[in-house]
């Protein structure tokens, strides 16, 4: 990317937020409305969030936020089994859902004409699911299926899920999103059906829509079909503060693989739930100075110099629920051993906690993200996605507006401070894939 078209991104940028406004609504049972109207083609994209995800679980009950987000697609008191994706098929769009640590979110893609049928349906699955034994049965039996594809006959993923779980002691991260194979074998209707009605209130959701529309139209629409849901009470949860580590944890995963795996997370602050407010930022910035590309420490220096890593890769999500991990993930190559890769990793941390980034480093990290931001505000999904994202996790969506100047604020003693103080013994965790004959 040419110096001239960062300096013109970056010009670009802060008018381009500044035209796209967003319109925030409470309605009077508590679910919480957002709408940015974005007028460049006739679609919108309408995502419901919940305040629900594996975090939430309790030990014996993993996976039960994810298979509820599979029942929602099996009928209503008004609507049969899979009524929900055939009518937005035959609106000319599309829908999913995902679930994640700290919420369950469901989303349509549409022409903008069409908002008020995704509304409506969607306000009925909000309080008129029916869970037919058989149904359940069957997306129990799928649920478990896809966690034997994306995890027990994975050796990369059942060395990230073990990760998680010897890195927390007490946070709720320690538990996949899919749930325990033990839990799904256990888990019954009634679990779910319990589950659906503490979670799925309109006080405990957020409304999302981004598009082709006019606030107040989509408002008085909201009102129509979620207003009269009766809000029920949510208990908060108590909270889980993950104890001070001392010293390395580490992990061995044996399993059928061609080639070893290894990964290091490191705890670390996310953006609401540390004492400086800059520290988020500036791991964001780490990551991308490590991983933001081919040019980019990791792949520059032990992929193509030295040739170390077959593979390697950082990475760090700072909108969070609760604290997270500054993850680096990789495979050594041939003539390489899982030690030379650590000790490479090792001394790329080294430097960043011994040496600033010269400024011209930092510019190119920060423009990249720059870039990225422009890029992403083609998308209505993502824009819809940032804004769920931050008001789920309990964190304020304008956040969204003030990232960029954010990152900009970072300097190079603030990142080699963040270095310093979280990549060290006593906030990793090491999990080695160690390949086994079958």
């Amino acid at each position: 990317m040419s110096r001239l078209f960062c300096i013109l991104l970056s010009s670009l940028i802060t008018p381009l937020i500044a035209a796209t406004h967003v319109h925030e609504y409470h309605l009077d049972n508590g679910l919480q409305v957002l709408v940015k109207p974005d007028q460049r083609a006739p679609l919108v994209v309408a995502q419901v969030w919940y305040k629900v995800g594996s975090s939430y679980e309790e030990t014996g009950s993993t996976g039960l936020s994810h298979v509820l987000e599979h029942m929602l697609f099996k009928g209503t008191k008004d609507h049969g089994p899979g009524d929900y994706s055939r009518q937005i098929a035959a609106l000319g769009g599309t829908e999913n859902a995902f679930t994640g640590r700290d919420y369950t979110a469901y989303f349509a893609t549409l022409a903008a004409a069409h908002l008020e049928q995704v509304l409506a349906l969607e306000a009925d699955r909000m309080q008129n699911l029916v869970m037919q034994p058989t149904e359940f049965t069957k997306e129990l039996a799928v649920v478990k299926e896809e966690r034997r594809l994306r995890t027990d006959d994975s050796p990369t993923g059942l060395t990230y899920e073990q990760l998680q779980a010897v890195a927390w002691r007490a946070s709720p991260y320690r538990n996949p999103v899919i749930g325990w194979m033990q839990d799904l074998n256990q888990m019954t209707l009634s679990d779910l059906q319990t589950w659906y009605q503490r979670w799925y209130t309109p006080n405990n959701a957020v409304l999302v829509v981004v598009g082709d529309v006019q606030p107040h139209a989509v408002l008085a629409l909201a009102k129509r079909y979620f207003g009269p849901i009766p809000r029920r009470t949510v208990i908060p949860l108590k909270p889980q503060l993950e104890p001070e580590q001392h010293g390395i944890t580490q992990v061995t995963v044996r399993a059928p693989a061609q080639q070893p795996y290894l990964m290091l997370g490191y705890k670390v602050p996310v953006v609401g739930r540390t004492t400086q407010d800059w520290e988020p930022y500036a791991l964001a910035i780490l990551a991308s100075l490590l991983d933001g590309g081919e040019s980019a420490r990791l792949p520059s220096e032990l992929v193509r110099k030295q040739r170390i890593a077959a593979s390697i890769g950082a990475d760090y999500a700072p909108y969070t629920r609760l604290a997270n991990l500054f993850l680096f993930s990789g495979t050594p190559t041939d003539g390489h051993t899982i030690a030379d890769l650590q000790q490479a990793v090792f001394d790329q941390i080294t430097q960043l906690q011994t040496s600033l980034l010269a400024p011209a480093e930092l510019n190119r990290v920060i423009n990249q993200a720059v870039a990225a931001r422009v890029y992403e505000q083609d998308s209505l999904f993502y824009q819809a996605m940032q804004l769920g994202l931050l008001a789920t996790v309990g964190l304020d969506w304008r956040l969204s507006n003030v990232e960029i100047d954010q990152l900009r604020a970072i300097t190079p003693e603030q990142v080699r401070t963040v270095a310093q103080r979280y990549l060290i013994e006593d906030n990793l965790t090491i999990a080695t894939l160690a390949p086994a004959t079958p």
